[in-house]
């Protein structure tokens, strides 16, 4: 039996550790974001190049590529952008009209048109109009020129839906798999950060990021 002590002791410890690192990575480790090592440029300018709407505050920016009806984008902006804009975070918001898949729209005609609208003329007023409405597809974008049937703004849905898709591989060559909402910012430090902020446990790291955690 006493040959068997140490064994259960070394079992019993490495137990212990096992546990003890698997509870860090689930409850910080794998809701950390990813430094942007490779793509940099390729990024940014995509970013930049996009018809994304904010408040223009003077302070760090953060871009959401996001979707009207996407719940966790409407989680993330509800809860944390009022405390991003407090301390000057210049919340830079790209909307997509989703593309369709397997026959089925996932976009209406109003969503579309006002993604184009958007994209133009970069009003953050109508962006604000348009998210206050609740549910989403009550908006019937009163106002707004359609896209359909108006081959200009149909190439500017398009781009947002290429955006996307150009997005992926870079996102994922940094190990930050696209969903909505993706998030793209700079730190304190200057280093490029992203991650897939689906779930509430990723949002204290962007605050802490961005210097709003005391927000």
């Amino acid at each position: 039996m006493k040959k068997f002590v140490p064994w259960l002791i070394a079992i019993a410890v490495l137990a212990v550790v096992g546990g003890g690192l698997y509870g860090w990575w689930a409850m910080d480790l794998r809701w950390r974001p990813h430094t942007i090592k490779t793509h940099q440029a390729e990024i940014a300018k995509a970013l930049e190049g996009a018809g994304y709407v904010s408040p223009k505050l003077g302070g760090p920016k953060l871009y959401m590529v996001s979707y009207r009806s996407c719940p966790d984008c409407i989680r993330f902006e509800e809860e944390m952008f009022p405390k991003l804009q407090a301390v000057g975070v210049d919340t830079r918001v790209i909307m997509i009209a989703r593309a369709d898949r397997n026959g089925q729209s996932k976009s209406t005609p109003p969503e579309r048109a006002t993604v184009a609208e958007l994209w133009l003329n970069r009003s953050w007023k109508l962006y604000q109009q348009w998210t206050a409405v609740k549910p989403a597809d009550a908006w019937t974008a009163p106002g707004v020129p359609p896209a359909d049937g108006d081959a200009a703004r149909t190439a500017v849905v398009d781009a947002g839906r290429k955006l996307v898709e150009d997005l992926r591989p870079l996102l994922k060559d940094n190990d930050v798999n696209f969903a909505y909402p993706t998030l793209i910012w700079w730190d304190k430090q200057g280093v490029m950060r992203g991650c897939a902020c689906e779930k509430a446990d990723t949002y204290r790291f962007v605050l802490k990021e961005l210097g709003a955690e005391g927000g």
